[in-house]
């Protein structure tokens, strides 16, 4: 039998920071998402029209609704290809299922859903994760996933 231990759970200040970390990077695709919402206008009204345009609240729900999907994109195709966002990665923490596995799209689209939410509230599904005996944020706990840290690389 081998020395197989369970994984860590992440704590509150990593999974914080490595949010901050990531901000940084969902900032760049806000404004190229910015860019070509504003390219779109010009090759549609030209440059004068696009000046004076004032989007309805349709419009201006639908491209709010479109830079959600285009962030949580980021989430999702990290998370589905290594279990880890660039801000995950610098803070060695990883996404997985309960099981050890990676997460499925249902999982984390949920986890997309369900974060913000957490901290639309105060934080509190954040600040779940500092209660035992899982110390899960509420978002892990409801769709069977956590947040684990990755053993450093040793002699490198």
């Amino acid at each position: 039998m081998g020395n197989h231990t369970a994984p860590k759970t992440a704590g509150l200040f990593r999974r914080l920071t490595s949010l901050t970390y990531d901000c940084f990077l969902l900032f760049a695709i806000t404004m190229a998402y910015g860019v070509l919402l504003l390219s779109g206008q010009i090759l549609l009204l030209g440059v004068d029209g696009a000046l004076i345009h004032a989007p309805k609240a349709l419009e201006q729900w639908s491209s709010m609704l479109g830079l959600y999907i285009v962030l949580s994109g980021y989430f999702i195709l990290s998370w589905r290809k290594k279990g880890q966002t660039l801000g995950m990665k610098s803070w060695r923490i990883k996404l997985e299922t309960n099981e050890g596995d990676a997460p499925s799209p249902s999982q984390c689209i949920s986890r997309c859903i369900l974060a913000p939410i957490s901290m639309a509230i105060g934080g509190v599904g954040f600040f779940w994760c500092l209660l035992p005996p899982s110390y899960s944020c509420l978002h892990d706990l409801i769709t069977s996933t956590r947040v684990v840290l990755v053993p450093g690389n040793r002699g490198s």
